[in-house]
């Protein structure tokens, strides 16, 4: 039976511990290692074999973050997140638009650890959830949207400056919704540098799911936009690195659409993968 408990002692936790002397069996290391990009965290899912491979010596999962350097491909310092007795953690109070690494390793009840985990790296990012947005031809007003408005010109990201419904006429939108002549609503770039893709070739779970930036396949024009589909917007605002911003579509009207929306406030970073401008 899998014992249900939160704390171990500090001692248990030395990263990456292998010494399997002294008492006891030192335990299986988890095989897999994914996340999930939140609004300010990460959550980490990993394959539950160190328990399942041996339940009578398994205690708990011990995860573990560090910094992460982009360019450099690299991880900084690490340190002890949490524990839990569940293969899933959510890494809580972290800053978008700010990279970390992650793994995570198995304790045994004699206080033994196993080795890490795979690598995997994450970016936190802004998003929210049922946005409307209005089709164009119904009206002006809601028809567009803004990923980031540096209203106040200090080149930082602020919540108000987020996720902004403007007019579809404006030209702060990064997209507007358009319907053609069929009634089909369409996510359309409004200006020049904002391109769109299709992300994947099916509909996706939820936001969450629209995890990296497509590498090519975005297009000035618009793609029709379908209930639980994903697109990812790639943004050139004149800067030394694209941009990225995704949705979903909740749901489609005749004259409006309902959507979740996501930033990536890490200039570049494919988190939200191409490097930079051409």
């Amino acid at each position: 039976m899998r014992r249900w408990w939160l704390a171990l002692p500090a001692f248990f936790f030395a990263a990456c511990s292998s010494d399997s002397t002294g008492p006891g069996r030192t335990p299986e290391a988890p095989d897999e290692l994914t996340s999930t990009t939140l609004d300010g965290a990460v959550a980490l899912t990993w394959s539950d074999n160190p328990f399942q491979s041996d339940p009578d010596i398994f205690e708990a999962y011990a995860v573990h973050s560090a910094s992460y350097d982009l360019d450099a491909d690299q991880c900084g310092s690490w340190r002890l997140e949490g524990t839990t007795v569940a293969p899933e953690f959510v890494v809580g109070a972290l800053t978008n638009g700010v990279p970390r690494c992650f793994y995570v390793s198995a304790v045994s009840i004699d206080g033994l650890e196993s080795e890490s985990s795979p690598l995997t790296h994450d970016t936190p990012r802004p998003d929210a959830r049922n946005v409307a947005i209005f089709a164009r031809q119904q009206q002006d007003a809601g028809a567009g949207f803004r990923f980031w408005e540096d209203l106040n010109g200090d080149g930082n990201v602020q919540r108000a400056e987020l996720g902004r419904v403007v007019a579809g006429s404006s030209v702060a939108a990064d997209f507007t919704v358009e319907r053609d002549v069929s009634g089909a609503l369409f996510l359309t770039p409004a200006v020049a540098g904002v391109e769109v893709a299709l992300y994947g070739n099916a509909p996706v779970e939820d936001l969450t799911s629209i995890t990296v930036a497509p590498d090519a396949g975005y297009d000035p024009a618009g793609i029709e936009a379908l209930p639980g589909w994903g697109y990812v917007f790639q943004i050139d605002d004149g800067g030394a690195f694209f941009s990225y911003g995704a949705v979903r579509v909740t749901h489609v009207g005749q004259n409006l659409l309902i959507l979740d929306w996501a930033y990536q406030t890490d200039p570049g970073n494919p988190e939200l993968r191409v490097a930079g401008r051409n």
